[in-house]
């Protein structure tokens, strides 16, 4: 088996073999773990599992060999200052891989965590998730920032800088979604103000990135974002995972205030508006994800 449907234009063919290939010679310690693809695919890397305790992670688009050796040594980096903090298993980095015959990129293995993914096992009624989302976001919010500030151009900085993409979103999203409904909602979100410092973040809590078991969280993947952000960021979770009772739930334990709050939903609905369309026809999961959240914030805006 070879993959899925091609994600992106830019997105790089990576057979089987090749990846098998890849492994062998540069690790021949791993030559004899059985490997296979997981699908379905990521968005970002194509992930393969090898054995029982590891997984391979090649880049999907096209880029600058060097510059994606930079990009996967900071995404190491904050992974590793992830697991300082997280309450929750994190995967660790076992080795990083160089280009080989049929693959042009670096790339990466790392532990291989025990659990399902929020999306193939819908979690969003468990009063247990909703405490370990408390725990996991209160954690995550008292890490030590070490006077670092957001310097991405992505969420977790400013909402009104995300209008352009917005506009884009909407545009692309008709006949997909309630598009008026949608506008309505960022144009009264955009504006929330903030106040207080930026805090660390995982910066990507979709259901994708969140392991579960029996309606708990056993462990939190893709930590390579974790950087300052806006504290309302990582409350996407919320929309993404719970439903209404324990969202609210989730408000209360965490102690947001208003404004922080609906910040949340602004970052929840600027995620999900680019999923649906983006996704539409080559990862149903990711945009079904879309979907469901934009429902949630919705639906709380009514």
């Amino acid at each position: 088996m070879d993959g899925g449907p091609v994600i992106h234009p830019d997105e790089l063919h990576v057979p089987d073999l090749v990846v098998r290939r890849l492994v062998d010679e540069q690790f021949p310690r791993w030559a004899l773990l059985p490997l296979r693809r997981v699908l379905p695919a990521g968005t970002v890397n194509a992930v393969f599992r090898l054995g029982q305790d590891l997984s391979v992670r090649l880049p999907l688009r096209a880029d600058d060999p060097a510059a994606v050796t930079a990009w996967l040594d900071a995404e190491v980096a904050a992974a590793a200052e992830l697991s300082t903090c997280c309450p929750f298993p994190t995967p660790t980095h076992a080795a990083t891989g160089a280009p080989g015959p049929g693959y042009p990129l670096p790339w990466v293995v790392q532990t291989w965590l025990p659990g399902t993914v929020a999306s193939e096992q819908d979690p969003s009624a468990s009063d247990g998730l909703y405490d370990d989302l408390v725990t996991l976001l209160s954690a995550l919010r008292a890490a030590d920032t070490r006077g670092r500030r957001f310097t991405g151009t992505g969420r977790g900085g400013v909402l009104s800088a995300q209008d352009d993409w917005l506009r884009e979103c909407l545009r692309r999203s008709t006949g997909l979604i309630d598009v008026a409904r949608a506008r309505a909602a960022w144009a009264a979100l955009c504006t929330v103000p903030r106040s207080g410092p930026d805090v660390m973040a995982h910066t990507d809590l979709v259901p994708g990135n969140v392991l579960v078991d029996g309606g708990r969280l056993v462990g939190v993947l893709d930590g390579g974002g974790f950087a300052p952000a806006d504290p309302a960021l990582d409350l996407v979770a919320g929309w993404h995972l719970l439903d209404s009772p324990r969202r609210d739930r989730l408000r209360q334990g965490l102690a947001c205030s208003e404004h922080e709050w609906l910040r949340g939903a602004a970052w929840a609905l600027a995620q999900a508006l680019g999923l649906v369309w983006y996704y539409q026809d080559s990862h149903p999961t990711m945009a079904g994800t879309g979907r469901r959240t934009i429902e949630h914030v919705l639906n709380d805006m009514s």
